[in-house]
């Protein structure tokens, strides 16, 4: 099928951008997989980056801009953050903890969607809080169920291992205890889009004291309910 709109600049663009879609990228992995040349490849990843949306990961790496998300935000068309806002709300009155709803953008996940605990010790993660992808339970839930080697990649530095993340997606969801924070424990499901691919992490997280330290036993229901709802969202939609 011919892709080309006729307009060679803004093709050889939606091909730059495509190529970003599975995670960071080098020049030579987008001149590999676009097919353009190295020159024309990098010209346009750094023009594409001058207007935000492509950025790069703390390796140099090409990734998607912030852009993206703004713009979709703007449309309306984000059904999944339309929809996560009454979710994560009810989330935490059942669970009586904070909710969270976090998003992979390269080697970082960014929390995009939250409910705080109204009162009371709580864990808070302000909307656009960037995490590392080394530790916590949704960290562990956007890396499971990802290609073997880019969970491997993944898995370099990280506080947990392959088994935990073999773990993870025989039962559906992770937790984790003192792994990103000390004294924070949390439990998170994956939301997935109509193709089935983990799109984004909903968690709970809250002191141990109150989690304890198999804050799955009390909370892993709740929690893959609420994702469950989202992804729901996005097959009735039909939204990637």
């Amino acid at each position: 099928m011919d892709n080309s709109s006729g307009v060679g600049v803004l093709d050889k663009a939606a091909l730059v951008l495509g190529a970003l879609e599975t995670g960071p990228t080098t020049l030579a992995g987008l001149v590999a997989a676009t097919g353009l040349a190295r020159p024309t490849a990098h010209r346009l990843a750094v023009a594409l980056e001058h207007h935000r949306l492509v950025s790069r990961d703390l390796q140099g790496r090409f990734i998607l801009g912030p852009r993206l998300g703004e713009l979709a935000s703007a449309a309306g068309e984000d059904r999944l953050l339309a929809t996560a806002g009454p979710v994560l709300a009810r989330l935490r009155d059942i669970t009586g903890e904070s909710a969270q709803m976090f998003r992979r953008q390269g080697d970082y996940r960014v929390c995009v969607a939250t409910a705080e605990r109204m009162s009371g010790l709580r864990d808070s993660v302000p909307v656009g809080t960037q995490l590392t992808m080394t530790a916590g339970s949704a960290a562990q839930v956007l890396l499971a169920w990802e290609e073997p080697d880019r969970m491997q990649r993944g898995l370099r530095g990280s506080r947990y291992s392959a088994v935990a993340l073999a773990a993870v997606r025989r039962r559906g969801w992770a937790h984790s205890v003192g792994e990103r924070e000390p004294g924070v424990a949390s439990v998170s499901a994956p939301v997935r889009s109509p193709s089935g691919k983990v799109i984004a992490a909903v968690s709970v997280s809250g002191p141990i004291e109150r989690l304890s330290r198999q804050p799955g036993r009390l909370h892993a229901p709740a929690v893959i309910a609420a994702a469950e709802r989202l992804s729901e969202v996005l097959r009735r939609s039909g939204a990637e």
